[in-house]
């Protein structure tokens, strides 16, 4: 397949992954798991996991590990992502994950990887003692997708680097091995606020290693505690634009609009038609009680699942099977491209 190909051979198969390093908020909600739920039922297959391999790159505690996974588990089926529509597992348990991965750290280059921008942002300046999991993590990123020989891959725009560095890897086995074999994925980045801002400072994305709860919410809050942190938010003292082009130097005004377009599934610009001229005194209660409908359910069905921990188990070792039934045959095939004996 050459670069300029699409993927239009292939099933239309969406994956993507989160990482179960604990605290979801309202970020990886908007940004991520409520745009997977959307992606059922529009012609796609998708598959959805847990990507506790990547977590384990920094070191992590071990009972943290398995109750930040049950947790996220229990966070995707919350959001409206339904495990027999969609295949739903942890990446641990489908070891067709790391074996491809072992081919494509043989595929991709140094110099690829030292690109990386979440490399640089991590590692930092003590790079010599980051692991060598966390530099060589993206490989088994393109690993994740390709498995499943996935088409799509919803992603934050902080992400995209990652699938392009899959599409290369996927572009250069090709080319190495004379197939048109791997899909070369497309990145589907759209919606009103897939990068969500700290409550606190609208120039930071919301994060739950943000010293203050206040700067953020988690999917675990009550309708009390998501009332009380929007009411609160950071704002500015002007009354809101009658168009997008206003927020431009307005950085928590625009994450305020784009956290209600994206709650109340409109656009920015159909919001601000019904908001412009209001004062944040007016604004605020709107977005509160939206949040509070939409977000109040779905950390009520959390808890109920974090009671039940056998039945996410459950739930997890069937997504397991279901993904291992299409990551096998394509392993088995790589395998006999790259020349194994088996």
């Amino acid at each position: 397949m050459s670069e300029g190909q699409t993927s239009s051979a292939f099933t239309k198969r969406v994956f993507s992954g989160i990482q179960p390093s604990g605290g979801l908020t309202l970020g990886n909600y908007l940004g991520a798991m409520k745009r997977f739920a959307g992606m059922q039922g529009q012609g796609f297959q998708t598959i959805y996991c847990m990507v506790d391999l990547h977590a384990i790159t920094v070191w992590q505690d071990p009972e943290n590990l398995r109750r930040a996974t049950r947790e996220l588990c229990a966070g995707y089926i919350a959001s409206g992502i339904d495990p027999e529509d969609s295949i739903l597992f942890n990446q641990s348990q489908v070891p067709e994950h790391t074996q491809l991965a072992w081919i494509f750290n043989c595929v991709a280059r140094m110099g690829w990887m030292q690109r990386m921008t979440q490399w640089k942002d991590k590692a930092g300046k003590n790079q010599q003692n980051a692991s060598l999991g966390l530099f060589a993590y993206p490989a088994l990123m393109a690993a994740d997708i390709l498995i499943y020989h996935a088409t799509h891959v919803p992603v934050g725009e902080d992400q995209k680097q990652h699938v392009e560095l899959t599409r290369d890897i996927a572009i250069k086995f090709n080319h190495d091995f004379g197939v048109d074999f791997f899909p070369v994925t497309e990145p589907v980045i759209e919606g009103a606020a897939t990068r969500v801002m700290s409550l606190r400072d609208g120039s930071k994305k919301m994060s739950k290693s943000d010293p203050s709860d206040m700067a953020r919410i988690n999917m675990t809050d009550d309708a009390d505690a998501i009332a009380s942190k929007i009411r609160k938010a950071r704002t500015d003292p002007d009354a809101l634009p009658s168009e997008a082009k206003g927020l431009d130097e307005r950085p928590e005004a625009r994450n305020l609009v784009n956290i209600y377009a994206a709650l109340a599934d409109m656009s920015v610009d159909d919001v601000l038609r019904d908001v412009g001229g209001k004062q944040f005194s007016e604004f605020k209660p709107m977005l509160s009680d939206l949040a509070v409908e939409k977000l109040s359910p779905i950390s009520t069905e959390m808890a109920r699942l974090m009671e039940a921990p056998d039945e996410i188990d459950a739930i997890l070792a069937r997504g397991s099977a279901r993904a291992r039934a299409i990551a096998e045959p394509i392993l088995k095939r790589t395998y006999e491209i790259v020349g194994m004996v088996h």
